[in-house]
């Protein structure tokens, strides 16, 4: 919804202003179906060359993030420290049966009970996988606290390769934009010798290339960029908190000191409470009883 808003803000000052100032929309109107068409195919060709099948599918999968946010609500944090919760106790009292969980997660009724968890292949992956290490008695926890953040790394440099593919994308704009407005003065050019009127109204027209190239790469696509960017960072977090949980568990303190330390560490906005926590364990261990 802000995304939207945004957008409606930005045409309404940007066009809104410029015709309370005085200004004829009908020289923009007339040279905005050609500049656009250079200035957004060139843009559009660029982009194409300079990434591959799979980043040109994520960019235009990940343009909905913008108005949507992140994937990730407060939730799913609760969910997720749940169910790490419960890995971890069962882990600790019995380890043959944590590996029918963490072995075949997609038919796990403990996964189950966590859709939008167990729906996401990497953050299972991630979860069973360091799991999976910690049951092969590693003499150095450490060693997984390794391998855990260059996978984490690995996962936040992919998260980001839209967004660096749209900012690419915007900082090429003005430049596209002046090549309109190079070719629309060589148009210019060619008819010098028309009344000045006209004259005025090709310039014009020419100038509205620089402007739109301006306009998209600082009024759309760098927003754009911006956002997917912050987005992969908030949604970051999520596995993150899996990294802290399973570490801790990997130093062997307690399970609940385990999930306090996940939940200290979780971004203030999407923080479940203390209290709501205690209250969400106390309820999966009554159910175990």
């Amino acid at each position: 919804m802000l995304g939207i808003a945004g957008i409606g803000v930005i045409f309404v000052m940007v066009f809104g202003g410029y015709v309370a100032a005085g200004g004829k929309l009908g020289i923009i109107l007339h040279a905005l179906p050609f500049e656009l068409a250079m200035i957004a195919g060139a843009a559009i060709g660029a982009f194409l060359i300079g990434n591959d099948t799979g980043t040109i599918r994520a960019t235009l999968r990940d343009v909905g993030k913008v108005f949507r946010g992140p994937r990730w609500k407060p939730a799913d944090y609760r969910d997720l420290l749940c169910l790490l919760f419960e890995l971890i106790r069962i882990a600790r009292s019995n380890p043959v049966a944590l590996e029918e969980h963490i072995e075949e997660p997609g038919k796990s009724p403990l996964f189950a009970r966590y859709p939008r968890i167990s729906a996401d292949h990497e953050t299972v992956d991630l979860i069973c996988d360091t799991l999976r290490a910690a049951a092969m008695n590693y003499d150095d926890p450490h060693q997984v606290e390794e391998v855990l953040d260059k996978r984490m790394e690995a996962n936040r440099a992919h998260a980001l390769h839209t967004a660096h593919a749209l900012q690419t994308m915007a900082d090429a704009l003005p430049a596209l934009g002046i090549v309109a407005a190079v070719l629309g003065v060589i148009k210019t050019m060619g008819a010098i010798d028309q009344p000045p009127e006209i004259l005025g109204k090709m310039i014009g027209g020419a100038l509205v290339g620089t402007f739109l190239g301006v306009f998209l790469a600082y009024g759309i696509v760098g927003p754009f960029a911006t956002r997917l960017r912050s987005i992969a960072e908030d949604d970051g977090h999520f596995h993150q908190l899996v990294r802290e949980v399973l570490v801790a568990n990997l130093h062997r303190h307690p399970a609940n000191l385990c999930i306090e330390v996940g939940r200290q560490n979780t971004p203030h906005h999407v923080r479940p409470s203390f209290g709501e926590i205690e209250t969400a364990l106390r309820t999966l261990k009554a159910d175990a009883a």
